[in-house]
């Protein structure tokens, strides 16, 4: 409650003691700031639609995703399955070849999904979740100070004259 009453007698201060307050930010630093708030919805969405079509778990390591891969497990099951006919059964050889081939792409799915977390994911949550709240609590802190500075500037003008 006081720092409401703090606030208004400031504003108070300030339209009596002079006739215009100083401008915190300029007409395109006012649409600059706009143009933030859509960037960070913008990166919020994108984040969490990218992090949706990840397939591993994110934040593990590469032999954790690995294993709870999909791909990975149906290339296990293959090769289990080739060496069950054995590989003097074409069908063995074949199940062989295509768990090979599926744990390769497995591999390099989860190498692409770690890169794509690295370089993409982790630098838009920063964005959107810590750089942008910072630019707007310091926006906010300097509307404070010019603030403070109107309405001290403006006592000291009533006190001078």
């Amino acid at each position: 409650m006081k720092k409401q009453f703090n606030r208004m007698r400031q504003l108070a201060n300030q339209t009596v003691g002079r006739a215009e307050k100083t401008e915190v930010l300029s007409e395109d630093l006012l649409q600059v700031e706009k143009r933030l708030d859509l960037v960070k919805q913008v990166t919020h969405s994108t984040h969490k639609k990218l992090t949706a079509c990840l397939q591993g778990q994110q934040g593990t390591d590469m032999e954790k995703r690995s294993k709870k891969l999909p791909l990975t497990i149906l290339a296990q099951c293959m090769v289990e399955g080739a060496a069950v006919l054995g590989d003097d059964s074409l069908l063995g050889k074949m199940l062989k070849l295509c768990g090979e081939t599926e744990e390769k792409l497995a591999q390099e799915l989860i190498q692409f999904e770690f890169q794509i977390e690295r370089d993409v994911v982790e630098p838009l949550y920063v964005l959107a979740e810590v750089d942008i709240p910072n630019i707007q609590k310091q926006r906010k802190h300097l509307a404070k100070l010019v603030l403070d500075m109107d309405s001290s500037c403006s006592c000291s003008f009533i006190f001078f004259k």
